[in-house]
């Protein structure tokens, strides 16, 4: 589902949400969208996806948005060829990750409560792990999981649309050392708005990252 209207466009929805969460300015993200959809004089934002493999031969996906593809693609190769890894071609690791909804409740959520809310509303699994309860939805019913979880007086700690990795690849400390610095460099291009990847680090390293 695209173009510019939020009411029937989820992606552009909880792109606004994080945007807002972001503190970026409400005219600012309305202009953007109206260049995107050709409201406003200016080059057309647009998004773009690329696809590579990171050290390790762990896959990573970048999300962009960007007015220049070829300054976009121009930064996000660079930064893989600097951090030992180097960008695919579409379809290359996509078919890896799954595209979801992913809610995390507040603490002290009743489990069987969510879990009947959720179901009812489209959501695929609810799980909890050390206290925190999560639901893995659809995107075709993300907002409609929401939704009816707000409706139920549940409080939402935490929700948006993911790439979750179908499985997990573990990778040694030297590869996860420069994943992560893959992964920070390609964070702080302007144009880049997600990075996913499915590295599995190990707990000496998830501790340097906390």
């Amino acid at each position: 589902m695209g173009g510019g209207e939020e009411a029937s466009n989820p992606r552009l929805r909880d792109a606004v949400k994080k945007a807002l969460n972001a503190n970026m300015k409400r005219d600012t993200i309305d202009n953007a969208i109206k260049r995107g959809v050709g409201g406003l004089d200016g080059d057309a934002m647009v998004v773009m996806r690329y696809e590579g493999y990171g050290p390790g031969g762990v896959a990573v996906l970048v999300d962009c948005l960007s007015d220049n593809k070829n300054r976009t693609v121009s930064e996000v190769r660079h930064a893989f060829t600097k951090n030992g890894g180097n960008l695919g071609t579409d379809g290359s690791v996509a078919y890896l990750f799954t595209h979801q909804g992913e809610i995390l409740m507040v603490a002290g959520t009743s489990e069987d409560q969510v879990m009947e809310v959720a179901l009812d509303a489209g959501a695929d699994d609810v799980s909890v792990e050390e206290g925190q309860i999560e639901v893995i939805t659809p995107v075709e019913a993300y907002h409609s999981v929401l939704n009816a979880l707000h409706d139920a007086g549940l409080t939402v700690e935490q929700s948006q649309l993911t790439m979750r990795a179908q499985t997990l690849v573990p990778i040694d400390d030297e590869s996860a050392e420069s994943l992560i610095k893959l992964i920070d460099m390609l964070e702080d291009l302007d144009d880049v708005q997600e990075v996913y990847s499915n590295a599995e680090f190990s707990e000496k390293i998830l501790e340097s990252m906390s």
